[in-house]
């Protein structure tokens, strides 16, 4: 039996290689860039089921406190972004939004508080918060310092600053 000549077909086969390396290539460009748009829609996803969560209980506190003229209504807490980029850790939105989550349900015991005892119950709040850390929010444990705490038309606005925790040495 006679074996056609290899040469004829050396041509061929580096055109197929090459198309088939190209295929892998941009296979592997388009997956990149699907993976990178499903992140971005996935974190603002998550920001804004976390706005709907704030609102929802805004709305709620409000319609509880409506005739009550003299209390904190509402909660309205900021991460602080510090100069010092080396002690503040990079935040995505999911660890963001936990975070804030987990303070405001250690913050919600001031709602209904009435707005003339905000100088006991913001020292209060940081006593509180003061060494408290948050573990396991992603993977990471964080603390939290207040810096600011201003109440503003029956809303009380809370600046914080976040850092990684570092457990002390054994």
């Amino acid at each position: 039996m006679r074996l056609p000549p290899f040469e004829r077909f050396i041509q061929l086969l580096s055109m197929a290689g090459a198309f088939l390396v190209g295929a892998i290539v941009g296979a592997v460009v388009l997956n990149t860039l699907h993976v990178v748009q499903f992140e971005a829609y996935y974190d603002d996803r998550m920001e804004l089921q976390s706005r709907i969560i704030q609102y929802e209980q805004n709305i709620q506190n409000l319609s509880n406190y409506k005739s009550q003229h003299t209390v904190i209504k509402s909660l309205n807490l900021k991460i602080e972004e510090e100069s010092n980029e080396s002690a503040r850790p990079k935040l995505d939105a999911m660890a963001q939004s936990e975070l804030l989550k987990q303070v405001r349900e250690d913050l919600s015991i001031l709602i209904g508080q009435s707005i003339y005892d905000i100088d006991s119950n913001a020292q209060f709040a940081r006593k509180i918060l003061e060494k408290k850390v948050y573990r396991d929010i992603l993977g990471h444990d964080y603390t939290i310092e207040l810096k600011t705490v201003l109440l503003v038309d029956n809303t009380l606005q809370v600046w914080m600053s976040v850092r990684k925790y570092t457990p002390p040495p054994s």
